[in-house]
């Protein structure tokens, strides 16, 4: 393929001349023109291959750049790692095909996935549920919930066969519920059952309660790759310890994007599980919380105490 720039070229609007240090940060923080149309074109390849595996290596050595240095270049622009644009292609056209109409096996093959068992593997970080379920639009998801006292209020805990897929928490039933429809309108079937999620009702009371710092329970929900990233560094804060949005990002090496972190800490769907309470404000202020700020500082409180 057509070599587009060379990394010294690239490289000279990454370095320019010595300016003062405040504006040289704000210039290396906006890709040029060049770079973007670099990215642009490296993105095409990749979607050219329409599933098919290529490696950074290959994408590097078309445009005539270092594998790491194409590495640094396509994450400044596009916040992802060529991988996980391609990963993130192929999950697109994997679905795509499912809802026109294609059978399981031929959008599992037709988007580069190597066998069924991979995709399959791959379907809770993907798609919140099995391939069967996607292809249905979502409407062959079966939720089962519950509804309890807890020491913050109501709180609701839902999951399908596979996992908990909602966890919530309000003053009412109503608003729980109607939450809930809201998060999987296009669910089959939506049904209170508190004996059968039983068992799971009780491990997150068991942590409001103090007696475990953290809740291990599979979990069945939906997520962008970039939320994904986030939901797994927020698991791994110790309780008693927080976190700011500024050093969440920076943890994932993507210093710039604490305002998309503090986004996919709102659009966490299971509170508690995934505990986006220990997420705060580079001042340590309390930041937003979907279920509440008075419930985030009382968490936190407790979590410090037991710590």
């Amino acid at each position: 393929m057509e070599a587009l720039v060379s990394d010294a070229a690239v490289a000279e609007e990454i370095a320019p001349m010595p300016i003062p240090a405040k504006t040289r940060k704000r210039a290396k923080a906006r890709p040029s023109r060049r770079q973007l149309a670099l990215v642009e074109r490296v993105c095409g390849m990749i979607d050219e291959q329409e599933g098919e595996p290529v490696t950074l290596a290959a994408l590097a050595e078309a445009v005539e750049l270092s594998p790491w240095y194409l590495q640094r270049i396509f994450k400044k622009c596009m916040g992802v790692s060529p991988r996980d644009y391609a990963d993130a292609r192929r999950s697109a056209s994997f679905r795509e095909r499912l809802r026109n109409g294609e059978s399981i096996a031929g959008a599992t093959y037709g988007s580069g996935y190597g066998s069924s068992s991979r995709v399959y593997e791959r379907s809770n970080l993907q798609l919140g549920m099995t391939p069967a379920s996607y292809a249905k639009g979502g409407k062959g998801a079966h939720i089962t919930y519950a509804i309890v006292d807890s020491p913050l209020g109501r709180l609701l805990v839902a999951a399908t066969a596979k996992g908990i897929c909602f966890v919530s928490l309000a003053e009412s039933d109503e608003a729980l519920e109607a939450n809930l429809r809201r998060e999987y309108p296009r669910a089959e079937a939506i049904v209170r059952n508190d004996a059968a999620i039983a068992p799971s009702v009780q491990a997150i009371l068991a942590y409001l309660a103090g007696e475990c710092p953290d809740i291990a329970l599979p979990l069945d929900i939906r997520a962008t790759a970039f939320q994904r990233r986030v939901w797994q560094e927020l698991r791994a804060i110790p309780a008693g310890e927080t976190r700011s949005y500024a050093e969440i990002a920076a943890a994932m090496g993507e210093p710039k994007a604490q305002r998309a972190v503090g986004q996919a800490c709102a659009n966490n769907p299971v509170a508690l599980v995934v505990p986006c309470h220990r997420a705060l404000r580079a001042d340590d202020g309390l930041g937003g919380y979907r279920w509440g700020t008075q419930r985030k500082d009382r968490l936190l409180n407790q979590e410090a105490e037991l710590a």
